[in-house]
């Protein structure tokens, strides 16, 4: 069995705080007492010295806990130095140690009344200047990092969706932030430790007078004046022995919470900002003026005048020394390439020429990055998947005023905004003889003509009947418009993942019903990819893995699959473009024409039919023209036979003819239909009919 060895680290601290209890309660030798009375002294010089040395206040993040035992190991060493004052007090000075003797004594001249005063100014600088400045400074900088917060996270969250960030620099940079505002919370109350300090050094000091002077008069029969030359001197060392750390550690504590975050030291910070020249000429000036006055001590201002200007003059030809450039890291192989040089790992990625580049800049606010960002949520609150993140980047091959799209590493998109002008986009409510003056362009997400105008006419150009954006958001609608129609092309094995992961907790029982058996990861990835090619949102994606578990009982093959899901989902499909109640307008295939396209040539590939361009051009042609016909407002779909579904759906699809392609089997049988018209057959819109197997199909599930 397995023995359990305690490490000496853990158990170094409860053992210390064991031994500040029992110093305040059991009476320890004197010899001792000097040695803690030094190790505190040390303790604060180190603790100044840690806070001085700081780069930045996290570098420091203990202090406050640090802060809080200090403060404690001098309040004990107060209690157990007050005993041994009052109970050995009587025998002289070195009956309460060397250091309290030596600070009574040697210090202040064995002179308690200097003593006294010398305490209190002490503690007054420390209890009402410094602890008290350091406080406000802690409480205001815990207000301000608290409320700083939320935009920290933000911009962490637009870092990453810029790419400009990693995942684990994302969570280092959100872990640092977390303990910043820790860090300023625990300082606004260990600031109060210093403060109930000093009060409480000034309370022992007033119990060590009284009771000394008392003790020295009645329990061992010294005079007034002798009581007093006793015991007030050793109660006035004691209490200057522990006021110094006291006001070390104030100091400390009030470095740290003024401290700016810089890539140095406080030392080297202070020094590089007063090594500016300019600094001490004035100070030359001024100091060797008021030497000039005959009132003043000539003999000391005017060689304070020379040694500023000397200073002056030495800053000022003085040359920083160029620091050697660290010599580049030579690879021991020269025709070795890693991976991370040649590979981009961001699905998504918008390079800007050096033009549009000032729209990701922080100083400036990101704009660019900001609607960037409200597109990508946009987009998978539009999908039903978080959209892999994109990278925005700069490409100095490209015209200043350009930009592309880059989608898996292939170009989809370019085009030009100009980062000095707005684009004012002819909806179609534009009169003819509008009087907006511009560059002539097309906007290149929509291909409507527009204009690029001067900024200060915006309000001419709404007036117009123009709708203006500028070119952050040319670019972004841009990314949203070409991205919209490509959600097959965003969807990999990490986004199903996470999408199984998010239904798990909802829906244990589904997802085992469908992953890891029968489906793999990467099967279930391309089934999904394919309902998100036909237009169907994985935003509700119980009933879509509820109609594949019922699917998988009876097949495994993806067209079927496919087919059985869309099926299900029909009234969700008709829904997206006729409301509930209304009449479906539908177009129908000749069945002689539909005929040839299923009894014609199949892709090996795929096994999918194959229309000749002839054919398809017609029909493209004749879908487009019912489309521009339909008047009502009703929605239009064509139905054909299951087989010819998926290459018809993907002709329309290339032809950009908006037209929903429906399967027979996939119009709820609830629908009430209006046949607009045969393609193939005759041009005449045919009567609605009531064919029976319409009556038949099973009801769809709505999503």
């Amino acid at each position: 069995m397995r023995r359990f060895a305690p490490n000496p680290a853990m158990i170094a601290l409860p053992a210390g705080i064991l031994a500040l209890i029992a110093m305040m309660v059991l009476p320890i030798p004197t010899l001792m007492l000097d040695a803690f009375f030094v190790f505190n002294i040390a303790l604060s010089i180190g603790v100044l010295m840690a806070a001085l040395n700081a780069g930045k206040p996290l570098d420091f993040s203990s202090f406050p806990t640090v802060l809080l035992f200090a403060t404690l190991l001098r309040l004990a060493l107060n209690v157990a130095s007050t005993r041994i004052v009052l109970v050995n007090g009587h025998e002289g000075g070195a009956a309460a140690g060397h250091v309290i003797e030596s600070f009574g004594a040697f210090l202040v001249g064995g002179n308690f009344a200097v003593g006294l005063f010398v305490f209190v100014i002490l503690l007054i600088i420390n209890m009402v200047v410094i602890t008290k400045g350091a406080g406000r400074v802690s409480e205001v900088s815990a207000r301000f990092t608290l409320d700083a917060l939320p935009g920290k996270q933000m911009a962490i969250d637009a870092d990453i969706a810029a790419g400009l960030m990693t995942s684990d620099e994302a969570k280092a940079r959100r872990a640092e932030v977390a303990t910043e505002a820790d860090f300023y919370g625990a300082m606004d109350g260990a600031s109060k430790f210093v403060k109930g300090d000093a009060i409480a050094a000034l309370l022992i000091l007033g119990i060590n007078l009284i009771a000394g002077f008392a003790l020295g008069m009645l329990a061992h029969g010294l005079s007034a004046a002798e009581a007093a030359g006793v015991y007030v001197t050793l109660a006035v060392g004691d209490a200057l022995v522990a006021q110094v750390p006291a006001l070390l550690l104030s100091i400390a504590a009030a470095s740290i919470v003024t401290r700016v975050a810089d890539k140095s030291d406080l030392t080297g910070q202070i020094g590089r900002q007063f090594g500016d020249p300019s600094t001490w000429l004035p100070v030359a000036i001024v100091l060797g003026a008021i030497g000039l006055v005959p009132a003043m001590p000539q003999m000391i201002f005017l060689p304070a005048a020379a040694l500023a200007f000397w200073l002056y003059r030495k800053l000022k030809t003085y040359v920083a020394p160029v620091e050697a450039a660290p010599e580049a890291k030579v690879d021991d192989d020269p025709q070795r390439i890693a991976i991370a040089d040649v590979s981009d790992k961001t699905l998504v990625t918008l390079e800007l020429g050096y033009g549009l580049v000032h729209y990701v800049a922080e100083s400036r606010g990101s704009p660019l990055v900001t609607r960037i960002t409200g597109v990508r949520k946009q987009l998978s609150q539009s999908f039903g998947f978080v959209v892999p993140q994109f990278r925005i980047r700069d490409a100095l091959e490209l015209p200043p005023n350009a930009y592309r799209i880059i989608l898996g590493g292939v170009e989809i998109a370019r085009a030009e905004a100009r980062p000095d002008a707005l684009l004012a986009i002819d909806t179609g409510d534009v009169g003819p003889r509008h009087g907006l003056q511009g560059e002539p362009t097309r906007d290149p997400s929509f291909n409507c003509p527009a204009l690029w105008i001067n900024p200060a006419e915006r309000d001419l150009a709404i007036a117009e009947g123009f709708l203006t954006v500028d070119a952050p958001t040319v670019i972004a609608t841009h990314v949203s418009q070409l991205l919209g129609n490509r959600a097959e092309q965003l969807l990999g094995p990490e986004e199903v993942r996470a999408l199984l992961d998010g239904l798990r907790e909802a829906t244990p029982g589904l997802v085992e019903a469908v992953y890891p058996d029968p489906l793999s990861l990467a099967a279930l990835t391309r089934l999904l990819r394919a309902l998100l090619a036909d237009g169907i949102s994985l935003a509700s994606p119980v009933p879509i893995v509820s109609s594949l578990a019922i699917g998988l009982q009876s097949t495994q093959d993806f067209n079927a699959l496919v087919d059985h899901i869309r099926a299900d989902l029909g009234g969700w499909l008709v829904g997206q473009i006729c409301p509930p109640g209304q009449t479906l307008g539908v177009i129908t295939l000749d069945s002689e024409l539909e005929s040839a396209i299923i009894g014609g040539m199949r892709d090996p590939a795929t096994g999918q039919p194959m229309i000749e361009p002839d054919c398809a051009r017609q029909i493209g042609e004749q879908v487009a023209a019912f489309a521009e016909a339909q008047t009502d407002g009703a929605g239009l779909a064509l139905i054909v036979q299951p087989p010819a579904r998926r290459a018809i759906a993907a002709l329309l699809r290339q032809r950009g003819a908006h037209c929903l392609v429906l399967s027979i089997n996939e119009l709820p049988a609830s629908q009430p239909v209006a046949v607009k018209g045969v393609i193939g057959g005759a041009s005449k819109p045919a009567p609605a009919p009531e064919p029976p197997q319409f009556r038949n199909i099973p009801q769809g599930v709505p999503a």
